[in-house]
Parts: C-alpha cells; sequence; structure tokens
C-alpha cells in the first residue's frame, strides 16, 4: 500500500518514510489497518521478522544505496510485500549469496543474508529515472488458534 493509499483508508502517518524507523513504524500501521483484524490478527514473529527486514532494506538504501527514494508497503493474503527504491544502480553482490552469516563481523554484512533468510520472492529492478528497486515478500501467518491450528 502506498503512503496515499493508506491515508485514505487507514492511520494517517505524522512523517513521511526517510529512516528505518519510520519506515518499521509505516508497515507496524500497514499490518494493523490493513491485515491485522481481530480475528486473524498476524503472528508477532512473523511481524518482529517483517520489521527486521524492513529495517534492513531501508538501512541498506541509506547507507549504500545513495539515500531512500521511496518506500512502498502492500499486505497481500499471506504476507507483505515491500519494495524499497534507492538512488544507486549498483546491484549488491551479496543479494545472491547464499545467506550465510559472514565468518567475521567487521561492522556489517548482516544484512543481506537476513533479508535472504526471512524474506522470498526478492528482486532488484533498475528504475528508468536511475537508482534501483528492490522488491521482497515477507510471510506473515495468522496467529495460533484463529486459523483454525493450535
Amino acid at each position: 500500500m502506498r503512503g496515499d493509499e493508506l491515508a485514505r483508508t487507514g492511520p494517517a502517518l505524522v512523517a513521511p518514510v526517510t529512516t528505518a524507523a519510520s519506515a518499521r513504524a509505516y508497515t507496524r500501521a500497514v499490518v494493523d489497518a490493513c491485515w491485522n483484524a481481530p480475528a486473524r490478527p498476524a503472528r508477532e514473529e512473523d511481524v518482529i521478522d517483517l520489521l527486521l527486514v524492513v529495517s534492513e532494506m531501508v538501512s541498506n538504501a541509506i547507507r549504500h544505496g545513495g539515500g531512500l527514494a521511496g518506500f512502498d508497503v502492500t499486505p497481500v493474503h499471506d504476507g507483505i510485500r515491500l519494495a524499497v527504491h534507492d538512488h544507486s544502480d549498483v546491484v549488491p553482490s551479496a543479494a545472491y549469496g547464499s545467506g550465510a552469516l559472514p565468518a567475521v563481523h567487521h561492522g556489517n554484512g548482516y544484512g543481506w543474508p537476513l533479508i535472504i533468510k526471512l524474506a522470498r520472492e526478492i528482486t532488484i529492478a533498475r528504475r528508468p529515472s536511475g537508482g534501483k528497486t528492490i522488491s521482497v515478500f515477507v510471510p506473515v501467518r495468522a496467529a495460533r488458534g484463529t486459523d483454525g491450528s493450535h
């Protein structure tokens, strides 16, 4: 869901998405307003995974992608689709890695392995105006007991 659509159908956000924190808050608002219903609440552990993916993707755009150019959240039946737009044409080589965590930590290197482990359908597309869009799908299941499971 794009920001202008959320403003018409759900809670309005005070600030635009410009940081990982504001992206997490926006994503949580989308889950709460558009996917999280009392009869079918989302599993909190799935939402935590989703917010971790949001943090990593937005932080990468800010730190390595020349800045955040846009952020879209789309709720679907079985999860959330995220799209992060940045200003860099460089495709991160780690995006096509195995998802294994680095053996030695040198201040970075955990973001893409976490995204690969938690998200599905990862695509990277160059934008006609420059930069790229990284899109992912993060599964979100109904909380136990609300979908017939125990």
